[in-house]
């Protein structure tokens, strides 16, 4: 999910973080699988954060910042 995620242009990102719902599960699905690939203690730690439900709040400030820098928060 992560690579289908970084393939996805810009826009098409930021428009998944922004919607409440949506962003909540992109995030949750996003996270999960980079560290499931990846590992990784700062990723297991965000991936914790992200899946009680402050990930709605995370998934925004992740819209901003792909927006600026084309990547997720602590990626």
């Amino acid at each position: 999910m992560d690579k289908w995620f970084h393939k996805q242009n810009k826009l098409v990102q930021v428009l998944l973080l922004l919607i409440p719902f949506v962003n909540y599960i992109t995030e949750i699905l996003v996270r999960w699988s980079a560290f499931l690939k990846k590992g990784g203690v700062l990723r297991l730690i965000v991936c914790i954060i992200v899946t009680i439900p402050t990930g709605i709040i995370i998934g925004w400030l992740d819209a901003i910042w792909t927006l600026l820098f084309n990547k997720l928060l602590c990626e």
